[in-house]
C-alpha cells in the first residue's frame, strides 16, 4: 500500500533499494537530520512499505541449488573452451578464449559443494620434552631454572 505521504513514500523506495536511513531521508526531499532519519525508519507504516517493496522485488527471482551448479558447470565450460562463443541469436563466432582463473573457480566451487575439497591446516605445536627422574626434587625452583626449554 502506497504511504499518503509523498516523502514518506520516496524514502521507504530508498531503503527498499538499499540506501542508508542518512541517505534516503535526503532523497527524499528533508534537510538531513540523522534523529528525525532513524525515527522516519522506525515508524511502522514505513516498515512496512519497505517490507512490501523487497518482497516485491524478489517475486519471480528463484535460485535454486540446481540452477547454480548448472551454472557453475556452464562457466567451467566456457572456459576451458568446451563451448564455442556465440551470438545473440545463437550462431558461433568462432572464437574460443582459455579463462583459466574462471574454470578454476567454478571448478572449485563445484567440488566444494560436492565435499571434495578439504580445508588443512599447519600444526605448529612446539615438541615439548619433559624430564622424569626416580630421584626426589629438594629445590623446586632449581629444577624448573635446569630442566626449563631455553628459548
Amino acid at each position: 500500500m502506497i504511504l499518503e505521504n509523498a516523502r514518506h513514500e520516496r524514502f521507504a523506495q530508498e531503503l527498499a533499494a538499499g540506501k542508508s536511513a542518512s541517505e534516503a531521508y535526503a532523497a527524499a526531499g528533508f534537510r538531513p537530520n540523522d534523529g528525525n532519519c532513524i525515527r522516519l525508519k522506525g515508524n511502522e507504516r514505513v516498515q512496512a512499505r519497505v517490507a512490501e517493496l523487497q518482497s516485491r522485488a524478489t517475486e519471480g527471482v528463484m535460485l535454486t541449488r540446481q540452477w547454480v551448479l548448472e551454472r557453475l558447470v556452464e562457466n567451467a565450460n566456457r572456459a576451458m573452451q568446451a563451448e564455442a562463443v556465440t551470438t545473440s541469436d545463437g550462431a558461433e563466432t568462432g572464437e574460443y578464449r582459455y579463462e583459466g582463473s574462471v574454470a578454476n573457480r567454478a571448478l572449485e566451487l563445484l567440488g566444494k559443494e560436492l565435499g571434495m575439497f578439504v580445508d588443512r591446516t599447519e600444526n605448529m605445536n612446539v615438541n615439548t620434552s619433559y624430564v622424569v627422574s626416580g630421584e626426589p626434587v629438594d629445590n623446586v625452583e632449581q629444577w624448573e631454572a635446569d630442566h626449563s626449554p631455553k628459548h
